[in-house]
């Protein structure tokens, strides 16, 4: 009788995700949020966390009670959980640590026993902040912005003291075996006096900015 109810109301539940994508970033801890709408107890029944372009594709099976570590991907053993005090509450949220590039994609939080399931959306990235170098010529000083760590690749523009943007020569990009890009750009700037200069980089898919700035003296 209870279980009859039980399994009506939890059949009532709808699976519940962010339609925005999740921003996070290299090396930090990120939830992807699902939950049962009404809510329900969700510990004794399966849930499972999956991208569908793995194979395996699970990234978190939970079953009576317990997480099932054999059916989850190599890529993400140690590195995802959810919190077992909130199922009771209908929170199935995923906890993903140590976010690398390699997780970026679709997650699909999924109930077998609704046969419902929801999707989320995580974007992975990585910042630094630019470092310029300077050097002299007759007429000019030529300044190089140089910024590693980046992913998704960014642009990198030269800003003079009135905010203007500057002519400078291609952007050289380089992307290592980490996945992560490296960029560097050059400009070559008058000797006037009193000029300030800035190098940003910047990577609107995650909407970062870093900026550096720099005194020429005249």
């Amino acid at each position: 009788y209870y279980y009859y109810y039980y399994y009506y109301y939890l059949c009532q539940s709808e699976v519940i995700a962010p339609s925005q994508p999740i921003v996070a970033f290299v090396g930090e801890d990120i939830i992807l949020p699902c939950h049962l709408e009404p809510a329900m107890n969700a510990f004794d029944i399966t849930t499972e966390w999956a991208r569908p372009d793995l194979d395996p594709r699970f990234v978190l099976v939970w079953r009576d009670g317990v997480e099932l570590e054999s059916k989850k991907h190599s890529s993400y053993r140690g590195r995802t959980s959810l919190f077992t005090e909130e199922l009771k509450h209908g929170n199935v949220s995923l906890k993903l640590s140590k976010v690398k590039i390699s997780d970026e994609g679709t997650y699909r939080c999924f109930i077998p026993v609704l046969a419902r399931a929801s999707t989320v959306q995580l974007v992975v990235g990585a910042v630094s902040p630019p470092v310029i170098q300077s050097s002299k010529n007759l007429s000019a000083v030529v300044l190089q912005c140089e910024s590693e760590g980046w992913y998704p690749e960014p642009e990198v523009l030269w800003l003079d003291g009135e905010g203007n943007l500057l002519s400078a020569g291609p952007t050289e990009t380089l992307r290592g075996p980490d996945g992560l890009y490296t960029v560097s750009s050059r400009v070559a700037v008058e000797k006037r006096h009193n000029n300030n200069f800035t190098c940003r980089v910047q990577q609107q898919n995650i909407n970062q900015t870093r900026e550096t700035h720099v005194h020429v003296p005249g």
